[in-house]
């Protein structure tokens, strides 16, 4: 259900957050404006698309922030925190912002973290929760990681809830993660909803692969850009280093190309960049290894650099592809089956190249949060504070055209955000690389008019890029 969708069809799409009921305490909260309850921001952005829902309902989305009433009672309630997945920048720095906007701004005192992801809400595993201050949390935000510890799989949702309402009492709770760690809180909310239990569930997007839907942007994606951009770099200064050298980097993306497009933007050095929005054609006049042959040996260049994204090329694969514990499908190894195919194409051929490997994706997802991200991290927790304390439950609090929102869970987790392959973005990639003159054999002097912009750069399929 994306943007278009929900336009389309305005009525089918409220956005209503749940809640668990009506406010009627008043908030501690000092120094801040209160929202005005009826305050939403369109998704209806564009002229045409604003135009076009004349004398409809527009859909919008609630604004985040602080409610001038409250629905839990702060010298009541009892907090959970959990962290799933895997790892990504920031992890640290939004548990640290929940445990001091819970505490400074609305006196809650009962904190609990959870070990190990949905492990530490399974009695079986025998992880006690951890109780969670200001200063337990004083200086996590400068270790990458999560204090908590993080894992991937599904527990049962009895179970969970079991744990959250009989043994911790708790009445709200944080889930911190990616796409499968929101499936997994939708069904404890599922099961919360059941026993009518007042739980207020909210949720904090994090998945490295900036891809989740109807979101601009989740925290720790610009760490990692960052970090991998100067990776890049020194691939660059590797492959230079050695006789038609080639550094090849794989960076994250199972499903979406945004780290590889912008890492390989912001470090301007790529010649080539593989994204799983693309297909990936090895062989043939438009082929990526004729490209390669080309750029050495018609062009007359003395290197190559390349970033492929983790899921690109899948469909070169022949065997089935398994899946992790938390249901996502686990991708082939993109990366050592490229060195593999270009190696064998050289050699064949009689021509030498050098082939230098990284795969920085454990480092990279395992450092420390810039700063941007830390900003963003807070204000994340600040604003998933304000909604739990309100009674929301259900939702999402995420970053919509600048502003933040609340976006109900269902439509974060209906599908994954991906790279349109006739944007801005991805012309601004194939520009910067100029991978078209590769693969289709047209020098930048001489290339024809409307090149770049007339076929696929991998397939040789007619698109616009």
């Amino acid at each position: 259900m994306n943007i278009n969708e929900i336009c389309a069809n305005p009525k089918k799409h409220s956005m209503n957050v749940a809640s668990l009921g009506g406010p009627v305490l008043d908030s501690p909260v000092k120094g801040q404006s209160f929202l005005d309850e009826n305050s939403r921001i369109s998704l209806a952005t564009e002229i045409s698309q604003i135009e076009s829902l004349k004398h409809k309902t527009i859909p919008s989305l609630e604004v985040a922030g602080p409610h001038k009433k409250l629905f839990h009672d702060p010298a009541q309630t009892r907090v959970a925190i959990v962290t799933c997945g895997g790892l990504c920048p920031g992890l640290n720095n939004v548990i640290k912002g929940l445990v001091e906007v819970l505490s400074y701004d609305y006196g809650v005192r009962m904190i609990f973290g959870i070990r190990y992801g949905y492990m530490g809400l399974n009695p079986r595993y025998g992880l006690t929760a951890m109780h969670l201050t200001p200063e337990t949390v004083d200086n996590i935000h400068e270790s990458g990681g999560t204090m908590l510890g993080s894992s991937r799989g599904n527990q049962d949702p009895k179970v969970m809830v079991d744990t959250l309402s009989m043994q911790l009492n708790v009445n709200i709770l944080f889930c911190v993660g990616g796409d499968g760690t929101l499936r997994g809180a939708q069904e404890i909310i599922k099961e919360i909803t059941k026993r009518k239990a007042p739980i207020s569930v909210v949720c904090i997007p994090k998945t490295i692969d900036n891809d989740l839907n109807l979101l601009d942007r989740t925290f720790g994606f610009e760490t990692c850009v960052q970090s991998a951009s100067e990776i890049i770099k020194s691939a660059h200064v590797e492959a230079n280093g050695i006789p038609n050298g080639i550094g090849l980097v794989k960076v994250m993306g199972r499903d979406s190309g945004f780290i590889a497009a912008h890492a390989s933007l912001a470090s301007s050095v790529t010649n080539f960049c593989i994204i799983p929005e693309v297909p990936l054609a090895l062989d043939g006049e438009h082929g990526l290894l004729k490209a390669l042959d080309r750029r050495f040996f018609k062009y007359r260049k003395d290197h190559v650099v390349m970033v492929v994204a983790e899921g690109a090329g899948q469909d070169l694969f022949s065997a089935a592809a398994a899946k992790d514990a938390s249901g996502n499908v686990l991708k082939h190894d993109i990366g050592h089956f490229l060195v593999d195919k270009i190696s064998e194409y050289f050699k064949k051929s009689g021509k030498e190249v050098n082939i230098k490997y990284i795969d920085p994706s454990y480092i990279i997802r395992s450092i420390p949060a810039n700063s941007s991200d830390a900003i963003f991290c807070f204000q994340l927790a600040e604003n998933a504070v304000h909604a739990a304390m309100a009674g929301k439950t259900s939702v999402v609090v995420g970053s919509f055209k600048g502003a933040f929102v609340l976006v109900p869970l269902e439509y974060v987790i209906s599908e994954r955000k991906k790279i349109d392959t006739e944007s801005a973005l991805w012309h601004a990639v194939i520009g910067s690389t100029r991978q078209n003159s590769y693969f289709f054999d047209n020098s930048y002097e001489n290339e024809l008019p409307g090149r770049s912009a007339g076929m696929d750069y991998l397939s040789g399929e007619k698109t616009r890029l």
